[in-house]
């Protein structure tokens, strides 16, 4: 087997690099991106109380006057 000329080295280092930095921006896009199941969670969790509970009800009635 040759040994690969100057310009296939170069190639071969760019194409590693390439592969290499798409894979970070492709990780880094994913760990920032949310799942739309997971959008309430989420927002919940910035924003507490943002976003009613399952029981809707129960909230109501808690933020009712006292007469």
């Amino acid at each position: 087997m040759e040994k690969p000329n100057k310009s296939q080295s170069i190639f071969i280092v760019v194409t590693i690099l390439f592969i290499a930095l798409f894979a970070y921006i492709s990780y880094d896009m994913s760990s920032r991106t949310t799942a739309p199941w997971n959008k309430p969670k989420q927002l919940n969790r910035a924003l507490p109380g943002a976003t009613p509970d399952a029981d809707s009800l129960l909230l109501d009635s808690l933020l009712e006057e006292v007469k």
